[in-house]
């Protein structure tokens, strides 16, 4: 039991890993809940967003800080708040700590909000292959082209 404690407490752990689901494989609201939480604060927000335009390559936070134009403490917490919730992991590359989106994560959190919406009825699915088609657009790791 005390591995599957540590397991559960580690801050880097992704949504689509073992805690974050049920038993056959769905996540639970209480791994849904945090990430969403962590999303609904607007700097949070902007840095997330930032990091998904990077894609998987990520940034490194000096940058993130830069382009954000947040101070380094607030961004350290927010990145914090945002790694805890298991929407971004961090690497080390030399001096620097890349932060990069957890993709799977998020896709794993998408469909938890859509997955029973409308009882399977078209009237969203046809706005979400949409939404896809917008974004599908770029190989990973490149940024969208600006409009």
């Amino acid at each position: 039991m005390a591995s599957l404690r540590v397991a559960i407490t580690t801050p880097r752990q992704t949504i689509d890993s073992f805690p974050y689901f049920n038993d056959i494989g769905n996540m639970e609201t209480r791994y849904a809940i945090p990430a969403l939480s962590a999303l609904a604060q607007e700097g949070r927000l902007n840095v997330f967003r930032r990091l998904v335009k990077a894609g998987p390559t990520g940034l490194a936070a000096g940058r993130i800080a830069e382009e954000t134009g947040t101070a380094a403490n607030t961004l350290s917490a927010q990145l914090n708040i945002l790694s805890q919730a298991g929407l971004i992991q961090s690497r080390r590359e030399g001096r620097s700590i890349i932060y990069s989106v957890c993709f799977e994560a998020v896709s794993d959190l998408i469909v938890f909000l859509m997955e029973d919406c409308c009882a399977g009825e078209a009237c969203v699915a046809s706005g979400v292959q949409g939404a896809l088609s917008r974004i599908a657009c770029c190989d990973a790791g490149q940024e969208r082209p600006s409009s």
